[in-house]
């Protein structure tokens, strides 16, 4: 399993952002961190500076955005729509698209629900609940 550290994801972002501006080849994990990168340029004076974004701290209580953890969110959420799992994402994806007739926004009302399902997890000490994931899912989709 990977498990990346919090300095790893912000220098994987950092790097994408990098090679996306100098127009290098990009993995095809890069390629996909892009477009999200793309689809934030709020992000950009972050992303720009490695160094300075190592060392940043998104406080919740300040009313911050983690950059990191939202364009983290975002290629999760690729990731699972792509090999629906937990089966069912795919189609509550596609739902939501169509329902707002965004992508992105569907992707950010899905973030709200992986969100709460980890945040349920790390208060309970539970594995993540995946079908109470999906009926949150559902639940946006009516």
């Amino acid at each position: 399993m990977f498990n990346p550290s919090q300095q790893d994801v912000r220098r994987f972002f950092c790097e994408t952002y990098r090679k996306s501006q100098a127009r290098e080849i990009l993995t095809p994990l890069e390629a996909i961190a892009s477009d999200w990168i793309r689809l934030h340029p709020e992000y950009d004076e972050t992303l720009h500076d490695a160094e300075e974004a190592l060392q940043a701290n998104y406080s919740v209580d300040q009313g911050q955005t983690n950059p990191f953890l939202h364009l983290s969110m975002h290629l999760s959420i690729s990731e699972q729509i792509s090999v629906d799992q937990p089966r069912g994402v795919k189609a509550a994806f596609q739902t939501l698209a169509n329902k707002y007739n965004s992508e992105h926004e569907a992707h950010h009302q899905i973030m709200e629900c992986l969100g709460e399902m980890i945040w349920n997890s790390q208060r309970t000490g539970l594995p993540p609940d995946g079908q109470a994931y999906i009926e949150a899912l559902q639940q946006r989709c009516r």
